[in-house]
Formats: C-alpha cells, structure tokens, sequence
C-alpha cells in the first residue's frame, strides 16, 4: 500500500482510513506537485492514483478557475483552512463535475508552511440525484440529509401504487418536485401531471375549476369546459396548497375520491375519475381537524401515504450541492461566468435559516449572480440581511418565529409595501406571509 508522503501519519491505519473514504484527498509540497493521492481523489477525476503523483495539481486537478482563484495557493499563502469552496472540475475527455472543495495548509515541524492538503466532494451523482437520474432534471433535487435518503429509497414503492399521497412541507421545500417524481416513477408517468393550487382559485370557481361545467350551466356557458379532473385522466392530479380548500368543497373533493368519479357542473352524468391524487401543504392539517376547519375524513383519505420534507435549515449540508445547481442554471440564463462562492460567502450561506427555503436560497444566489462581476462570489454580493456581522446576528439568537418576521417585513419593506412583489422575492404565498407577520404581531 502507498504511504501518504510523510507530514501525514504514517501508521497503516492511518494509510488505510485515506485509502477508503468516500472524498477525494490529495496533498501538495510548495511546488503543488501532488505528493500524495487516494483512490476516490483518483476516480473523480478519472485516473490511476499513481500516476497522479510526481505532477503538478493543475495537471491533475484543473478546475475552472484554476489560475484566476487557486484554493490552495490561497490557503498555503496566508496559512489557514478554506473550506466549502464550489468549483468545477476539468477532466480531459470526461464530462465536467462540480465538487465541493475544503483545504488545509501542511506545517513543518518548525512552524513553516510546507505543502497543502485538499478534500473535495464530487456533487454531481450523490444522494437524490443517482437515484432519480433520468426521471427529473438533475438540478431539481439535491440532497445528503439522511431522512430525505430516506424518503427517496421509498419513492420507487410509493410511486407504484395508486395510493393517495398528503406532502408535508413549509412553502419552497419542493413539494411539486416531489410529486412530478412520483408521478414519472409510476406507472402514470406516460400520462398527464396536472397542478392546481387550490389557494389560489377564488372561492365561486373553485368547483368548475376542478370538475369542469357543461354548456348551459351558467351565464356565459356557451360550451363544455373539461376542469382538472379531466385534464389529468390517467395521469396525476397534484392539489396544492389543499389546506387553503374551503370547507363546503372537501366534501365534493372527498366524494371524488371515495367514488373516483365526479359529475361537471350543471351536467347529470357521472364521470369516471381515473386520477391519482397526490396533495400537499404548509398547514398543519391536524390541527385544522381540531380546529373544526377541514374535514376528519378527507384528512384521512388524503393521509394513506404522508411524506414530510424537511425544511433546508435542517438539511444544511445541501446547501453547497444547491448553490452550485442554482450557479449552473445563473450561467445559462444570465450569461455570466460566476463560478463559484468564496468561503466567507459559503459561511454565511450555510448559516443562515432560510425560511423561505430552496427558493430563497435560488432567490439569493440569483440575485448575487446578478451583481457579482468576477469568477466567484463574495460577502458583498449577497443580500444585505447577509452580509458581515449584521448577517450574523440576523440568524442567531432569536426564535423561529422572529426570523421569519424579520425576512418578511425586510421583503415587504424593499418592494415599498407591495406584499404581492415581496411574495414573489420569498417564494411564499400571501396567506403564509399574512401569518408570518400576523403570528409576530400577537407573540408580542
């Protein structure tokens, strides 16, 4: 076995842990020749770790901005670890691979900085991403959060049965993202995918909305209309935000369910409703039962199979696999050359709460993308609420429910009191961001 090149440890224990993690790992002398390289450092970027050895790290390790931004000449000149940098990786006849980078400098005995180690992650096929490639756009999922692994093991099972599915979730965890992967993964995904957010209809067109209306049914009926129901035969039906249904149409939405069939309004024949529902909320429907404001038994029809997302604050490992998915798609659509965040960026972005969660973050690094003239990202480029100490003290020391006030009202207070264009910044719909001010106003 080869040895790590002497400022590492030099047991064989040692040697055989480097051997087998996951990361790739190679060190460095002054001279960035590579002195040492395991085997995951060697098939991420397509090459016998041997030959490796002897050759500078640009040779084997180019990345995108390898001469501009160099990692590890930043990291060995001013004598201190870097972590969480977001480069792209260059292979010579292989396609390119994002990695998330972390490095450390490699000291002599007396004091002097003698070479530099680096760790570095392929994200490119962890986690979500191997498991549904093919399905799903690649830059719609993410993750190494042990319950989300979890909850994507089970969506093969899931997925081929025609049970109803209740998706759990704050606003912007990807809830439809979910249900479009259920739906390709069953054996309706040849079929349609119909979402409606059921927050968003008003109230009087809710029904013909969902179950369509015939001719004749109403003023201005010249001709049938098919409603979502229709749309979706054979297929899925997605029913956001059904925790915002009035009470009086759960029941017609229950009937559906229970009969799979529906009558259009004004119309006197039954129609065959061959639809899978999945559903989804940021309410806590539990509570609503209690409450007396959503019906116990379309609770309970709805729950045959309840798939809760966590919200990214608890995944925060995600977020550099994320930023660097957003910063793919910033390239195309902005056309810039933004390719990666500095470590003092990293820290701040993976800091922070996100209550407003993946869409806040793509809100964030869109806008920075935005702003940002060079190759990588910089404290300065981020929101204000994120920048320097006040970035800090914004994300610590206070409940939740502050946090999230605070987002809002900063939202609300950019768009000169628009709360539909502070919406739109969040990612959250009106009635969230009326609870989230409201709730604050009545804790204090």
């Amino acid at each position: 076995m080869k040895r790590p090149f002497d400022v590492f440890p030099g047991d064989d224990a040692s040697a055989f842990a480097l051997e087998n993690v996951a990361d790739g790992v190679f060190a460095v002398d002054r001279d960035f020749i590579v002195r040492y390289c395991n085997l995951a450092a060697g098939e991420i970027a397509r090459m016998d770790p041997a030959d490796a050895v002897g050759r500078t790290c640009r040779e084997v390790f180019g990345v995108s901005n390898c001469r501009t931004v160099c990692v590890l000449r930043q990291c060995m000149e001013e004598a201190r670890p870097i972590a969480n940098r977001i480069v792209t990786l260059k292979r010579t006849g292989c396609p390119d691979v994002p990695v998330c980078v972390s490095v450390a400098p490699i000291w002599a005995t007396g004091g002097m900085v003698i070479g530099g180690v680096q760790i570095f992650r392929d994200l490119s096929g962890g986690g979500f991403v191997s498991r549904l490639a093919g399905l799903q756009p690649l830059d719609d999922f993410g993750t190494r959060d042990p319950h989300l692994s979890e909850i994507v093991r089970m969506l093969p099972q899931i997925a081929q049965s025609d049970s109803t599915v209740l998706l759990l979730g704050e606003s912007g965890t990807g809830k439809e993202v979910f249900a479009r992967a259920i739906h390709k993964l069953s054996q309706r995904g040849s079929g349609p995918f119909v979402a409606v957010n059921c927050g968003a209809l008003p109230e009087q067109l809710i029904e013909s909305e969902l179950f369509g209306y015939k001719s004749g049914a109403f003023t201005d009926a010249r001709k049938d209309k098919p409603g979502r129901f229709a749309l979706a035969d054979s297929g899925t039906l997605l029913l956001d935000e059904i925790g915002d249904l009035p009470y009086a149409m759960q029941a017609k939405i229950l009937r559906a369910l229970q009969e799979r069939s529906y009558e259009p309004l004004g119309g006197v024949e039954t129609i065959p409703a061959d639809v899978r529902v999945i559903a989804a909320t940021n309410r806590d429907l539990g509570r609503m039962v209690v409450d007396g404001q959503f019906r116990q038994d379309l609770y309970y029809r709805l729950s045959v199979v309840v798939i809760r997302i966590p919200p990214l604050r608890e995944r925060r490992g995600d977020v550099p696999l994320l930023v660097e998915r957003v910063l793919g798609r910033c390239r195309v659509a902005l056309a810039k050359k933004v390719e990666s965040v500095s470590a003092e960026a990293m820290e701040r972005l993976m800091a922070y709460d996100y209550p407003g969660n993946i869409r806040e973050l793509e809100n964030i690094i869109e806008y920075a993308a935005i702003l940002c003239q060079d190759r990588a990202i910089e404290p300065c480029h981020l929101p204000e609420h994120l920048r320097g100490e006040a970035g800090c003290a914004y994300k610590r020391g206070r409940t939740m429910a502050e946090v999230r006030f605070q987002a809002a009202q900063e939202a609300v207070d950019r768009h000169g009191g628009n709360r539909n264009a502070a919406c739109r910044e969040l990612g959250i719909s009106k009635d969230t961001l009326r609870r989230i001010l409201g709730r604050c106003d009545k804790d204090a």
